[in-house]
């Protein structure tokens, strides 16, 4: 009896002290159907791992720090084109500039439409032009359709104008610098090429009997300096020519129009390019 209680009371010290080591720790059964109660955690805290040098595979975005503002100055505009309507040079948008942040004066200048409306209209001298049939402005540059409409309602585009702004800030005002032409092109003399009088004049036309004129002008005179009346021409895109003299020039650009009607009314179409003066 006695070497059967010290053999079970050497089991019992075996158990208990296997029950204490923390090496292992017997769970119970649960019951189905219940969620197990989570562990408790070891008292006692555990390093953390080493970083890792490989990159993390986590897909969450990290925060882009905030740039510092800049202090720079904003980038001056430059003007790309010849300025052909309605100011000769930056020096006179500058101008403008100053008169209507005083008292508000033409402020038609800030619209592109309404400047090659009265470009077309005013300056050109075709009055028959009243509509606005298409615009696109993209940053510092702007296309506007100009045309009319025939009884029948219907509505054609005589030019697409190009304009540009010209200056600088905020409100430095648009100018007229060419046409994309399309059915009646003007392509010689070359855009911003030297001119000289008597001036040849070329390009290509599509239409029926057509009547080109051609118009020589300059931004601070209000009539023609020279002017050629017609040369006929017609086809699908026929080469057309023609020379015109013209005298008194003074601004650094000139204006040379080709344009042509007469059919539904007296201007159907145009085209512009500008030159140098010498």
């Amino acid at each position: 009896m006695a070497r059967r209680r010290a053999a079970a009371l050497g089991i019992l010290t075996v158990i208990l002290l296997a029950g204490c080591s923390g090496e292992k720790r017997a769970v119970e059964p649960t019951p189905s159907g219940s969620v197990p109660q989570p562990s408790s955690p070891p008292a006692t805290a555990t390093s953390p791992p080493a970083p890792s040098t490989t990159p993390s595979a986590s897909t969450t975005p990290t925060s882009t720090p905030t740039p510092a503002p800049t202090t720079s100055t904003p980038a001056r505009r430059v003007f790309r084109y010849q300025p052909a309507w309605p100011f000769t040079s930056e020096a006179g948008a500058a101008a403008w500039q100053r008169s209507y942040r005083s008292g508000g004066h033409q402020p038609w200048h800030l619209d592109p439409a309404e400047t090659a409306l009265s470009f077309s209209r005013q300056f050109l001298g075709f009055k028959d032009l009243k509509l606005i049939t298409s615009r696109r402005v993209t940053g510092d540059e702007a296309y506007v359709g100009v045309g009319y409409q025939i009884d029948t309602g219907r509505k054609f585009t005589a030019a697409v104008v190009h304009l540009a702004r010209l200056g600088q800030g905020k409100d430095a005002p648009w100018e007229v610098v060419g046409t994309r032409d399309t059915d009646l092109t003007l392509t010689t003399p070359r855009y911003g090429a030297t001119a000289a009088t008597p001036l040849t004049a070329g390009g290509r036309v599509t239409g029926v009997d057509e009547a080109i004129r051609l118009d020589v002008r300059q931004a601070s005179t209000a009539t023609a300096l020279g002017t050629l009346c017609c040369i006929p021409a017609g086809g699908e895109r026929t080469p057309w020519s023609g020379k015109v003299t013209y005298r008194g020039a003074t601004d650094p650009v000139l204006v040379l129009i080709a344009s042509t009607g007469g059919h539904n009314q007296r201007t159907e179409r145009f085209a512009i390019t500008a030159v140098r003066h010498p």
